[in-house]
């Protein structure tokens, strides 16, 4: 159950990039991924060190994701950005 609301919380977040510019790594559906990969992969370390089950949910399990969602979003702009000076040189 944690991993669907690790999931939801990164699409939700993800709507949020349609107020930064376009620069992800293959556009929104590289920001995307980027944002669910990182909820994913961060809340699943989180919960492996708290010890807790995937099924065990509360508020906190949703809000292990954000910075997940930050990260992977934060990752794929940079490999945008990367990629799109590379190709300006």
């Amino acid at each position: 159950m944690a991993l669907l609301v690790w999931f939801t919380m990164g699409i939700a977040l993800w709507h949020f990039t349609v107020f930064l510019p376009d620069r992800f790594w293959q556009g929104i559906v590289g920001a995307f991924l980027g944002a669910v990969v990182g909820a994913i992969v961060f809340g699943g370390i989180v919960e492996i060190i708290t010890d807790k089950g995937l099924g065990d949910t509360d508020l906190g399990t949703a809000l292990t994701a954000v910075p997940g969602t930050a990260i992977g979003l934060a990752v794929v702009y940079a490999i945008g950005v990367r990629s799109e000076q590379a190709a300006a040189d």
